[in-house]
């Protein structure tokens, strides 16, 4: 058996301790919301993101800074709009979970669109592993299902410290994958690759100074972006594409274009700079829908120099 699977967890009667039962609440809400007509769905959602701009104001006013940080050419006004749209699709992201992990295949499959899915068929057809490089849309939880459905997919996987939302958590996204490896299994993942797997990995976030370059995202000329993205194609028998999963009026498009070209290139810091670039653009067809409430920009070049979120 392979040693880099993160091993299912199974269900334990200790999950009926008191302990658990205000999980257990939350997980019977969610399931019976995940069984309404999606357009009513969408209304609790929203309204889910209102109450999280009541009990989550720290992260709302980094995605605010975000946006100030990254379009400083925007007028408030416009940057106003975006933040009040995120916020609902923070809401709906909680939905879209439960919707990922309980909905039944034929009504995923009636949600599910599919954009440049012929340049991952491409490369498996050459035998060659598949490493997509996934934005951080907020939809992400849903959309790795509604991948799956073309090709069961790999990915990195960080457990949940609360035992029963692991069971509920590992047990959902495994639904239409294949497996999962630890956060920190690069050889498991580059075994992956090898094996002609399809791959996912997030290379928009702040990973720490370890392992990064200091190179412009949007508007913030140094933002550390991981090198670590590199690794896995510069090792592993693949080819890379990027990947944007974008919520629209008819449901949830997987968006996939071509990896770029003399990738990598063996200069780190501007292999680095162009997959930004291409991070920006597919970015920019949601913005709305786009992660701003991770502190993307917490590492400064200078350690000396003071934070952006204080």
């Amino acid at each position: 058996m392979r040693q880099s699977f993160v091993t299912a967890p199974k269900f334990e009667l200790a999950f009926f301790h008191p302990r658990f039962w205000l999980t257990w609440i939350s997980i019977v809400i969610l399931y019976a919301i995940s069984w309404l007509p999606y357009r009513l769905q969408t209304y609790i959602g929203r309204g889910l993101g209102k109450l999280l701009s009541i009990l989550a104001k720290k992260r709302v006013q980094i995605a605010k800074r975000n946006l100030a940080l990254c379009f400083p050419d925007y007028t408030p006004a416009q940057r106003e709009k975006i933040l009040a749209a995120n916020i609902e699709n923070a809401g709906m992201a909680i939905l879209e979970a439960s919707m990922g992990w309980w909905w039944p295949t034929w009504r995923i499959k009636k949600m599910a669109q599919f954009e440049g899915y012929e340049h991952i068929e491409a490369i498996l057809a050459k035998g060659k592993g598949v490493l997509a490089y996934a934005i951080h849309n907020m939809n992400l939880e849903f959309a790795v299902r509604v991948a799956g459905l073309k090709n069961p997919s790999v990915a990195f996987y960080r457990k949940h410290n609360n035992r029963l939302m692991e069971y509920m958590q590992y047990h959902g996204r495994n639904r239409s994958n294949k497996y999962m490896v630890h956060k920190r299994d690069v050889r498991g993942l580059i075994q992956a690759l090898n094996e002609g797997e399809i791959c996912f990995y997030l290379p928009d976030q702040d990973y720490g100074r370890v392992k990064s370059e200091f190179v412009p995202f949007f508007a913030v000329q140094e933002t550390a972006t991981t090198t670590g993205s590199l690794l896995f194609a510069k090792e592993a028998n693949c080819e890379t594409v990027f990947l944007a999963s974008i919520k629209t009026a008819t449901g949830y498009k997987i968006k996939v274009v071509p990896g770029l070209e003399n990738f990598p290139s063996g200069d780190d810091k501007e292999d680095v700079t162009r997959m930004n670039k291409m991070i920006e653009s597919l970015v920019l067809d949601a913005p709305e829908q786009y992660l701003w409430m991770h502190k993307r920009f917490k590492t400064r070049p200078n350690k000396a120099e003071p934070s952006f979120y204080n």
